[in-house]
């Protein structure tokens, strides 16, 4: 995974303010139980030396150096295992004074076997999808809160837009459980006030959740990026944009809300066309949401985003009536 330097700062700064927690509340945990134990401290102190005589005489040419390492590891495991009755006759479990990690398999240096850890990934994946999660401004989205009942169980336009929706929920759903082991891409479309922002939240923090990098936004706002890594090139704001492209074309989910919504624009149509293709090819997997229906996606779109939108993405139908204006109705009623 390529990582920009500032979220990646961001991460590690989390990593050692967890390493200072634990390290603070393991000094806590040895002053408490050596203040009610005085033995336990002892043992502490002839165990260090033992490890200094060890140092001396891996490096001395004792005659009897076998034999004294072997009196050594023979105190050193009495001592251990009066350390742990003291700590048991004292009601503390025997490895009450083992130094704390949060993440046992790099010890919370953030590397393992020469690459970054996963835990450090973890912090670094949460992160990005704070740093492009403009459009998650709830703090709420989850598929439980999704309010099926406020879709009409009755006929709309030859359908039951309840049942269309039960359909969409779980789809969503299953999406978000099963990622990244997933074969297609979704695009969203239906008129405002449907949901389609909603349950991409959902989707987004669903995934996030398991440590995987999500990347949200507007379509207005992703694209806008790209226009001024180009044409604001070695300056501040361009050298943000610019990272920013890389996050979406990198991250495991890419979430691009409202698409259709954006000023259409020759740039905006190449750089529609590099983010999905991109991704496509490096097989990873998008969420589209648009208020356009299929006549309307061609008429605006290059045949070769159109091509794709309908050949690598499943397409999940939202209808119903606006549940804003029918929240609205059911708050004066």
């Amino acid at each position: 995974m390529p990582y920009d330097g500032k979220l990646l700062a961001r991460a590690r700064a989390k990593l050692d303010a967890v390493r200072a927690g634990n390290e603070a509340e393991h000094q806590r945990r040895v002053l408490e139980v050596c203040g009610r134990v005085p033995e336990i401290q002892r043992i502490d102190l002839r165990m260090r030396a033992q490890m200094a005589e060890l140092v001396r005489l891996t490096v001395s040419r004792r005659s009897d150096l076998g034999e004294r390492l072997a009196e050594l590891k023979d105190e050193n495991l009495d001592l251990q295992m009066r350390k742990a009755e003291l700590l048991t006759e004292n009601g503390y479990p025997t490895d009450y004074l083992d130094e704390l990690y949060s993440c046992k398999k790099c010890r919370d240096t953030g590397v393992f076997e020469g690459r970054p850890c996963v835990c450090l990934d973890r912090l670094y994946n949460a992160e990005l999808t704070q740093e492009l999660g403009t459009l998650m401004r709830r703090g709420d989205e989850s598929f439980e809160l999704f309010d099926l009942s406020l879709y009409d169980d009755r006929p709309m336009g030859g359908v039951v837009p309840r049942e269309v929706m039960s359909r969409v929920l779980e789809g969503c759903r299953t999406f978000a459980a099963n990622f990244p082991n997933v074969s297609s891409n979704l695009l969203f479309q239906g008129a405002p006030g449907l949901g389609k922002t909603y349950l991409s939240a959902c989707i987004a923090r669903s995934v996030a959740a398991k440590g995987l990098s999500v990347c949200y936004d507007s379509a207005s706002a992703a694209l806008d990026c790209f226009e001024k890594q180009k044409f604001l090139r070695d300056t501040p704001e361009g050298e943000e944009a610019a990272a920013r492209v890389r996050r979406m074309l990198d991250c495991d989910l890419m979430i691009l809300d409202d698409l259709g919504t954006e000023m259409v624009t020759p740039m905006s149509l190449s750089s529609l066309y590099t983010l999905i293709n991109t991704r496509l090819v490096n097989g990873k997997r998008m969420v589209i949401s648009t208020n356009l229906r299929d006549a309307e996606l061609q008429k605006t779109y290059t045949p070769q985003i159109c091509s794709r939108l309908s050949g690598e993405f499943l397409r999940l139908p939202f209808v119903g009536r606006d549940i804003r204006l029918i929240r609205k109705e059911n708050r004066q009623g």
